[in-house]
């Protein structure tokens, strides 16, 4: 019988593999031809294959085993350390890799390759929040002990991430409010922390000259067509002229200067285009699918900790897809955000498929031996 971890796995596999298609058609210019060999030859499909090799050896770990390790030399906190000063690093200047007016990247010494350190804070502060949760679950629901503290930890990683990326900021936000309030915070903490997360995204719009044009142009779009509605306009146009059928794999005309960040932010057009209605409904049903297995492995999880790290992968690549395909179709307006598993991004997709990885693992029985869930930080106190 087939596991639910070998679907999502099957899931993952699937959108690596129609990532290395598609970012290979949207990438090549008038002069060149679309085969199998320039597709499976390329550094994507190079790319793709180290994201199944490490989704398959993440699929080994065991995260039940990682939450009983001391805190401050958790594999976690140590990842979301490193994570936060490196996106420090990466803001400071002749360090730092500016790409599109960002400071966002890191280059890797000794190679072309660059990466977003605040991709790394993102699937750190999923386990950073989890952990919190799973050692204070009984002590959530208090305010200055529970609720403060790790809602301090993740306004700090947001602010830092901001600056140079509101969208991941956004996103990080939004998934990590979910589990606090998952890991047993009460309706009304999150209330309170509500206003304060929605003033600073308004100060971040606000103090931003081109954020403020995005959202302008996102109103009315054919106001300055050539300019900040450019991109919005040739994405409907490329979903408009993909129509039912398609215009066919490596026929389609907006990926030839038309249509900016084709292979990445916006590729989802680009199977629009190609694909038509039936490429544009199989992405998709691809990410209902993988996040209906996903919350079925969360549901059948007993494990406090690795519970509540299952659903923030699975809400991280849910909602990150929910906001990129929205983007795309102009239904938000325009932001840098990457379709999980399928724009353009070799990191990305490593560490995509890595963390989905950790949650098909937790699809594997649990040892009679361990207990089965994290024990409280005060149980082990004498009575009295």
């Amino acid at each position: 019988m087939v596991q639910p971890r070998q679907i999502l796995q099957l899931i993952v596999l699937t959108l690596l593999g129609l990532a290395v298609v598609m970012v290979q058609s949207a990438g090549v210019t008038i002069t060149e031809q679309l085969t199998l060999r320039t597709m499976f030859t390329s550094r994507n499909a190079i790319y793709a294959g180290l994201a199944v090799l490490a989704m398959f050896a993440a699929s080994r770990i065991d995260m039940r085993q990682i939450a009983r390790r001391r805190a401050w030399f958790n594999p976690v906190i140590l990842v979301l350390v490193t994570g936060l000063i490196l996106t420090l690093a990466a803001m400071i200047p002749h360090v730092g890799v500016n790409l599109n007016g960002s400071a966002r990247w890191l280059r890797i010494p000794m190679s072309g390759i660059t990466f977003q350190p605040s991709e790394l804070v993102k699937w750190a502060m999923v386990g950073a929040v989890a952990l919190w949760c799973a050692r204070r679950h009984d002590r959530m629901g208090r305010f200055t002990l529970g609720f403060l503290p790790i809602v301090g930890l993740i306004g700090l990683a947001c602010m830092l991430i901001v600056k140079e990326d509101l969208g991941t900021a956004a996103l990080i936000g939004i998934v990590s409010m979910i589990l606090v309030l998952a890991g047993g915070a009460r309706w009304w903490q999150v209330g309170l922390a509500a206003p304060l997360s929605v003033g600073a995204v308004v100060l971040a719009i606000a103090g931003s000259s081109y954020r403020r044009t995005r959202i302008l142009s996102y109103l009315d779009p054919f106001a300055d067509a050539r300019g900040s509605g450019y991109q919005a306009i040739q994405s409907m146009l490329a979903i408009a002229q993909g129509g039912v059928t398609g215009r066919g794999l490596g026929n389609g005309i907006q990926k030839f200067g038309y249509l900016p960040v084709d292979t990445s932010d916006c590729i989802y057009a680009i199977i629009c285009e190609e694909l038509g209605l039936g490429g544009a409904g199989l992405v998709v049903g691809l990410y209902l699918a993988l996040m209906w297995v996903g919350l079925g492995i969360v549901r059948r999880c007993e494990d406090r900790f690795a519970r509540l790290f299952a659903l923030g992968v699975i809400l991280m690549v849910g909602i990150q897809a929910l906001i990129n395909i929205a983007v795309v179709t102009v239904v938000v307006p325009t932001k840098g955000i990457a379709l999980p598993l399928l724009s353009a991004g070799g990191t990305g997709w490593i560490m995509t498929a890595f963390a989905l990885g950790l949650v098909a693992g937790l699809d594997r029985p649990q040892p009679a031996t361990a207990p089965t869930s994290v024990t409280p930080m005060n149980s082990a106190l004498p009575a009295g």
